[in-house]
């Protein structure tokens, strides 16, 4: 999306099951926020008025902005990884927390129990040997500790699911981007854990290359309409090593990850009907973002946007028709027979790049509260210095129905 992908898509669709959710005083049963979603509420924009809205580029401040922003509607914390183990064994690994308010005024809290934010989180890991994907998800309201997010020190978590710094997040540092202060690295480095059913990630990513600010200075616009937009920043080149347990079998690994953070009170355009969003980490030390809206009158969208990354942290914008994407392949779902593209080949001749991008696994499809297919890929093909290669992540949506099977597997 520019992050506007599941991670909006999943925090709209929650939103359609507020009636239901208030009820509740501890998790909410999955199975009945299941039966609640439909394509029409996953992507409805709802009630947006009380919340504050993303109208320009603003300052960031850190550590705060690593942290919660409740005053607008929706927020989420997006990690994948490719990772390997010593003898080549490769896996990949994807985590979201969702943050959604359920009202725009703060509740008063009459006891532990009450709050007005709802939390979601979506895990995955694959075993690109053996061609092997799974997909979790969990929902917590915010009381009781039962899911949240601080700032000092750093954490995200839902039950024992979480992000944490195991650094220092403090507002000195070597200042911020975008007018700010603070030292946005000063977090690092971070630990995520999260697992189910013998599927598990327990890893130490480092800040790897300076903070990179999407679309301008940090302000992400999403629609023509004012405050249809986001914040959001990313780290691209996370240096990452732990351990992966798959049906209990357990891999010391190393690799590298993506960090994407946003927050935002906007709606999908009706003229959307889903995305394709690439973020690639390329031999040659540089990495790029683009993502494509697909329009329902097969138009280019004029707000398609990415970032290259170079090798030594500086950037450059890649506007709407920079990036020339051809499918190459195509996937259907065994659930339904929805066909996906599985294969690219991009071209940025302002740039120098045409690349083959191709799914480790062509079923990396997250059949959950919302349907999406998220996966790891290699890249290979000539960049503005020669030959290269690398791995990234690709994130599909609108291919498929939304909702799947109950309970949590993928």
């Amino acid at each position: 999306m520019p992050r506007f992908v599941p991670r909006v898509l999943v925090v709209l669709a929650l939103a359609g099951v507020v009636a239901l959710l208030v009820r509740f005083v501890s998790a909410p049963p999955p199975d009945e926020v299941r039966a609640t979603l439909s394509a029409a509420g996953a992507i409805a924009g709802g009630d947006t008025v009380g919340f504050a809205r993303a109208t320009e580029p603003r300052p960031f401040v850190f550590p705060d902005d690593h942290g919660p922003h409740p005053e607008y509607r929706t927020e989420w914390w997006y990690l994948t990884g490719n990772l390997a183990d010593p003898s080549g064994r490769r896996f990949g690994w994807h985590i979201t927390f969702f943050r959604n308010s359920l009202a725009p005024e703060s509740v008063e809290r009459a006891s532990a129990w009450s709050t007005n934010q709802l939390w979601m989180v979506h895990f995955a890991l694959t075993d690109i040997g053996d061609g092997r994907h799974r997909a979790f998800e969990r929902f917590a309201r915010e009381a009781v500790g039962m899911a949240g997010a601080r700032v000092e020190p750093f954490r995200v978590w839902l039950d024992d699911w979480e992000i944490r710094s195991l650094g220092e997040a403090t507002g000195e540092g070597t200042g911020g981007p975008g007018g700010g202060h603070g030292d946005p690295a000063a977090i690092f480095p971070l630990q995520v854990r999260a697992g189910d059913e013998g599927w598990e990630v327990d890893l130490v990513l480092e800040a790897g290359k300076p903070i990179v600010l999407q679309g301008i200075d940090g302000w992400s616009q999403k629609g023509p309409e004012p405050g249809n937009a986001s914040y959001y920043f990313s780290f691209t080149r996370m240096p990452t090593r732990g351990r992966v347990s798959i049906a209990g079998e357990s891999f010391e690994v190393e690799g590298t990850s993506w960090k994407d953070r946003e927050w935002s009170t906007s709606a999908l355009g009706e003229e959307h009907v889903g995305w394709d969003w690439f973020s690639l980490q390329l031999s040659d030390g540089r990495e790029l973002m683009f993502f494509e809206l697909r329009r329902d009158d097969g138009m280019s969208d004029p707000l398609n946007h990415g970032v290259v990354v170079e090798a030594d942290g500086t950037t450059r914008k890649l506007v709407a028709g920079e990036v020339e994407l051809e499918v190459t392949g195509e996937w259907r779902s065994p659930l339904d027979g929805a066909r996906h593209p599985s294969g690219w080949r991009a071209r940025i001749p302002t740039e120098g790049f045409d690349l083959e991008i191709v799914p480790l696994v062509r079923d990396q499809e997250m059949n959950l509260s919302v349907r999406y297919w998220e996966g790891a890929v290699d890249v290979r093909g000539e960049g503005p210095d020669g030959p290269v290669e690398g791995v990234g992540f690709v994130e599909l949506t609108g291919y498929g129905e939304v909702g799947g099977r109950a309970g949590g597997g993928g």
